[in-house]
């Protein structure tokens, strides 16, 4: 897949968004999984995807990357990010880091957030920095690679490991009842006291 900067898709693999591909998801919504039960506050969603929280407001606020557990309403309100939502954080960080234009990331995670949640761990996002293409096969990466289009490649599946990692250290949040899940970090005894305490 192939998606240029103004969105559409063309050529390569197999374009981005096109409606031709042959891998998108055909798993209708109603048999999609349910909304996440757990939710990340914007600085463990940081930390987790490596990025600064000004990044992580700035690309709120342009909606580059939404938080669809909970958005921020007004000042006070806490921002809740999805478990994939702090995946697409991360590759996001790793596409501007090695020097995608933002217009390209911005079609990317149009994308992504189009895909089946299964989706994304198979998946190979390749780019020559101006051009993003999904490759869902090492046959494709080879193809991309031999035809001079890929220069870099990001492996979905091992930052979504990556993710699991650092959020299995951090703390969460339970969405129904807000309880803060404690994550398995052994260096954090205030945080267990508090919860203890409650």
């Amino acid at each position: 897949m192939r998606i240029s900067g103004d969105g559409t898709a063309t050529g390569g693999p197999y374009p981005l968004g096109s409606s031709a591909d042959p891998t998108a998801s055909s798993t209708p919504k109603a048999a999609q999984p349910a909304a996440e039960t757990v939710g990340y506050r914007g600085p463990t969603a940081c930390a987790a995807a490596g990025i600064t929280y000004r990044q992580l407001d700035y690309w709120a606020r342009t909606g580059l990357v939404e938080p669809s557990v909970r958005p921020a309403y007004g000042s006070g309100t806490q921002r809740l990010y999805s478990f994939r939502d702090v995946v697409v954080l991360k590759i996001v960080k790793r596409f501007l880091d090695t020097g995608v234009a933002l217009q390209n990331i911005r079609a990317a995670v149009q994308h992504l957030r189009a895909r089946g949640f299964q989706d994304l761990e198979r998946m190979t996002l390749m780019s020559d920095g101006a051009t993003v293409y999904e490759c869902t096969s090492p046959d494709e990466v080879v193809s991309l690679l031999q035809g001079g289009q890929g220069v870099f490649g990001i492996a979905v599946g091992v930052v979504w490991r990556d993710v699991e990692t650092a959020l299995s250290q951090l703390h969460g949040e339970r969405v129904d009842t807000g309880e803060t899940l404690v994550g398995n970090n052994p260096g954090d005894e205030l945080a267990r006291r508090r919860n203890r305490a409650v």
